[in-house]
């Protein structure tokens, strides 16, 4: 019997069959990519989808920090930029151009020692460049729209595409840029300070994050947006959801808004664990809990 894996287009990165994605993400858990391409460089990742049927879909996986991949694994291919070709940043006067593989503490981290303030916040974000564009990332006060001056990708024909500011349209954790451009690098606007000022406040948010979070943990980050108004991790915490267990998954005892994988959880408790979570909410309060963790495939 023929398989659609055979017709696609040859790469010069890697591009594997039936790959487990579990170990690439933070909550290790899920099924397999049918197909994962793994682009060396910019020009490949374009080439791949001038090439590729429009018929396949296209799944784009960063770091894994912010999503479940579901246990029957994600049909198409599944893309996922890593490598020096793609997490490469620089700094020039006040702005840093940042590839979208890049971890966002990492850029956070490089800003800081070229003097530039005002991207001290990702250091407490746990993913990429590339999430931090698709969901206005941002924490203790400041977003990614605060900063952000351009970025581009390619969208699902291999087109480039160029966006400002303006164009993403960003709301709270939200972006109405196309949804198909796979990002490749962003550019951001500081400000001068002195390196060691802003290592310290980058030091701060660090270690409120290890006493505050469980980072050591298989979790994912933040589960569910803020409703407004509302703190999500008080709202779990009051529906009487702190450190029960659902299956192998639970909500932390440090933070009530992270979910954790205690170890034998599959994906099935994880989603499972949240979406009990979100009616119970409902059903006491009334307010809607909105899931920030993105979750990917098929059950």
């Amino acid at each position: 019997m023929s398989d659609w894996r055979d017709a696609l287009p040859s790469v010069r990165g890697k591009l594997l069959r039936d790959e487990p994605l579990g170990p690439f993400t933070w909550f290790r858990v899920g099924g397999a990519a049918e197909a994962l391409f793994l682009p060396a460089d910019h020009e490949d990742l374009r080439d791949f989808l001038k090439a590729l049927p429009a018929s396949v879909p296209v799944t784009v996986l960063g770091v894994g920090s912010n999503v479940i991949i579901r246990d029957g694994g994600v049909p198409g291919v599944t893309i996922r930029l890593a490598g020096r070709q793609f997490a490469g940043v620089s700094a020039e006067g006040t702005r840093i151009t940042a590839g979208s593989a890049a971890l966002d503490a990492a850029v956070a981290r490089a800003a800081a020692k070229a003097g530039i303030a005002g991207l001290e916040f990702y250091a407490g974000i746990p993913g990429t460049i590339g999430g931090a564009l698709t969901m206005n990332a941002g924490c203790y006060g400041a977003e990614t729209k605060d900063v952000l001056v351009s970025a581009w990708g390619y969208d699902r024909t291999g087109a480039r595409c160029e966006l400002a500011l303006a164009d993403f349209g960003y709301t709270y954790r939200h972006s109405e840029a196309p949804a198909d451009i796979i990002w490749v690098e962003a550019t951001y606007e500081g400000r001068t300070d002195d390196p060691a000022a802003v290592q310290a406040r980058i030091d701060e948010i660090t270690a409120r994050r290890e006493t505050t979070q469980p980072i050591r943990e298989k979790t994912g980050g933040s589960t569910f947006k803020n409703p407004p108004g509302h703190s999500s991790w008080k709202l779990v915490d009051e529906a009487g959801w702190r450190g029960k267990l659902y299956g192998g998954a639970m909500f932390s005892e440090l933070h009530a808004n992270f979910m954790i994988n205690t170890g034998t959880a599959t994906a099935a408790d994880l989603e499972g664990l949240g979406e009990a979570v979100r009616a119970d909410v409902k059903a006491k309060t009334g307010i809607d809990l909105h899931w920030e963790i993105k979750r990917i495939g098929t059950a």
